[in-house]
C-alpha cells in the first residue's frame, strides 16, 4: 500500500480566508494516487472533476488544489483514452468523441434562454445570460475550433438568479465539453 502521506503539498490559507479542508484533500489525493499507480479501487477523470471538499478556515488554497486536480484529471483522461484506443481502436474512440461533441453542440445551439431547463421562479439557478454567453463560445469551439482551453471551461462560474437555468444540466454539459476536449488532447 502507498504511504499515507500525500506527495503534493499546498499552501494554507491564513486569517479569515477560507480554503479546502486539508484532511479531505489529502485523503482524496491518496486514493487518487493509489488508483492511478496501483490500480486499487478504480477512479475516472469524471470522478476527479466532480470531487468537492468542505470549505474551512486554515485550509488549502483553493486555486492551488484546483490546479492539481486539473493535472490529475488530465492523467486519468489520458489513461482512459489509451485504454479505449487499445480496446476498440482509434476509429471507435473518435466516433464516440464525435457523438458526444455533436450532442453537446445540439444542446448549445438551441435558442438563447431555452438551452436548459429552468428552475421555478422562487428558486435560484444559473444566470441565463451568463450561461448563454459561455454556451455561444463553446459552440464556436466545437464548430470552428475557436480557441478555448480546458482550464477556461473548468474555471467557469456563474452567478445565480431566480428562475435561472438548472445547475445540474449546465454542469453536465460543461463536463461533457471537458471530456471532449480531453479526448482530443
Amino acid at each position: 500500500m502507498t504511504s499515507q502521506i500525500p506527495t503534493i503539498t499546498f499552501a494554507e490559507t491564513h486569517g479569515s480566508v477560507k480554503g479546502y479542508e486539508k484532511r479531505a484533500v489529502d485523503a482524496f489525493l491518496i486514493r487518487a494516487r493509489e488508483a492511478f499507480e496501483e490500480g486499487a479501487e478504480p477512479m475516472t477523470a469524471s470522478e476527479v472533476r466532480q470531487v468537492a471538499f468542505p470549505i474551512v478556515r486554515r485550509g488549502y488554497v483553493i486555486g492551488a488544489v484546483d490546479a492539481a486536480l486539473g493535472r490529475i484529471e488530465d492523467a486519468f483522461a489520458a489513461r482512459e483514452r489509451e485504454q479505449a484506443v487499445s480496446n476498440g481502436g482509434v476509429r471507435a474512440w473518435v466516433g464516440q468523441t464525435r457523438e458526444t461533441a455533436q450532442a453537446v453542440l445540439d444542446r448549445l445551439s438551441r435558442p438563447k434562454g431555452r438551452r436548459f431547463d429552468r428552475v421555478g421562479v422562487l428558486r435560484y439557478g444559473y444566470r441565463i445570460d451568463e450561461v448563454d454567453l459561455v454556451a455561444d463560445k463553446l459552440a464556436r469551439y466545437l464548430e470552428t475550433g475557436e480557441s478555448v482551453t480546458v482550464e477556461q471551461v473548468r474555471a467557469v462560474a456563474f452567478r445565480m438568479e431566480r428562475g435561472g437555468y438548472r445547475e445540474a444540466q449546465v454542469d453536465a454539459v460543461l463536463d461533457a465539453v471537458i471530456e471532449v476536449m480531453l479526448a482530443v488532447a
